[in-house]
């Protein structure tokens, strides 16, 4: 019935293997865990993941090769067998034993995307990863009711059912650079098919908090990202708020004096952005910026 699908790398997935497991195994339904680790490189987390083979309904394959987001989410789907796919991220955990139970009430005959959400810690975390942590409560840990008023665009892909026919239909777009982005482009295909994403509370907490200077580097990397769709014509500009603030600055002819006043202040605002009191309005900007210096 179920087929819950977790790609790794360099990340030790056994507690919420082992967790996800006992929840479904008290439904009495039929599941599969499948992990499949994207060639990891260190070896302590390896041999921990490796433990999972051993947990029954469970299977776990380390690739040889590092392939990327997109088209680990596609071999996962493509191994599972049964019609309901639930992608977890690695780096989560169920706030409640009750993740798989309350799936299952949404998991029906329609052909759909069931979004569940996002935590974060209430306990603020050491000054080095405050940006990450931030910028998740302002913007990713949103109530259902608040994602269904902007469903395809308060998607994210670490927390997710779909149907194996919708999946079958909409898949990760496997060409793009792994620049992030695959989900917001993975949305904007579902909205383009008329899928419907579904948003429930069921969420899962974000453990995997990087530190903020690795975060503003993914940022960057992120909107480098963003450019390619737009550039190749996969993701319209205005699709997200970012995209649509550049839009407006190429109108006005002010996108070549926003990347001017980047490359001015763009130490300032990380000064901001790393230290104790990062702001998401600092943040904005630097990446508005950062994309208007884009060619």
């Amino acid at each position: 019935m179920l087929s819950i699908l977790i790609p790794t790398y360099n990340y030790n997935v056994l507690p919420l293997v082992q967790e996800i497991q006992f929840q479904a195994k008290r439904e009495h339904i039929e599941f599969e865990v499948i992990v499949l680790d994207d060639a990891s490189t260190d070896d302590a987390t390896i041999s921990k993941n490796q433990q999972i083979a051993l947990i029954d309904n469970c299977y776990y394959k380390l690739l040889q090769q590092n392939v990327g987001r997109s088209k680990m989410r596609n071999l996962l789907a493509k191994k599972a067998k049964y019609h309901w796919l639930l992608f977890l991220d690695a780096d989560t955990m169920p706030t409640t034993q009750d993740l798989i139970c309350q799936y299952l009430q949404y998991l029906n005959t329609e052909e759909k995307v069931v979004y569940g959400g996002i935590e974060y810690q209430q306990k603020k975390p050491p000054q080095d990863q405050l940006l990450r942590w931030v910028y998740g409560r302002q913007r990713e840990a949103l109530m259902a009711n608040a994602r269904e008023d902007e469903p395809y665009r308060s998607f994210l892909t670490l927390n997710f059912a779909i149907a194996k026919s919708v999946f079958d239909k909409v898949r990760f777009n496997e060409e793009i650079p792994n620049l992030r982005y695959e989900d917001t482009l993975f949305a904007y295909n579902l909205s383009q098919a008329n899928i419907r994403v579904q948003h429930i509370q069921n969420p899962v907490c974000h453990n995997g908090l990087e530190s903020s200077a690795i975060f503003l580097r993914k940022s960057e990397e992120a909107t480098q990202g963003f450019k390619y769709l737009i550039d190749h014509n996969l993701l319209p500009a205005g699709h997200i708020r970012l995209g649509a603030m550049w839009l407006r600055l190429k109108k006005l002819g002010l996108d070549g004096l926003a990347a001017k006043a980047f490359c001015t202040f763009n130490k300032k605002m990380r000064r901001n952005l790393l230290g104790p009191h990062p702001r998401m309005t600092v943040f904005d900007v630097y990446r508005l910026g950062y994309l208007c210096t884009l060619k």
